[in-house]
């Protein structure tokens, strides 16, 4: 399945679930926290999905990734002047 059809098939399904939700408020009243508290963990999930939805590529290419020329040259020695190799401590050979 593509990402788009994905994303349809959650929201078909958490339509469904916002219609039992609905109906379970009838049978239970939706006046109890717990019952405010399912019907706002639907709503967040509406909207988590909403976002989703607007950052998800349109299409089912991947993003290129930028690409970054490393120059052939070396580097200049000096840039590393006075550092030390991570792991192996000091030049000098005595522990920092």
């Amino acid at each position: 399945m593509s990402l788009q059809d994905d994303l349809s098939t959650v929201q078909r399904r958490l339509d469904d679930l916002s219609r039992a939700v609905s109906q379970l408020e009838q049978h239970v009243g939706g006046n109890s926290v717990d019952m405010r508290r399912v019907r706002a963990d639907t709503d967040h999930l509406r909207e988590d999905l909403a976002l989703l939805r607007q950052s998800a590529p349109q299409s089912g290419a991947k993003p290129r990734p930028e690409m970054v020329t490393i120059p052939d040259t070396p580097y200049d020695r000096t840039l590393w002047s006075g550092a030390e190799d991570e792991g192996l401590g000091s030049p000098y050979g005595h522990a920092p």
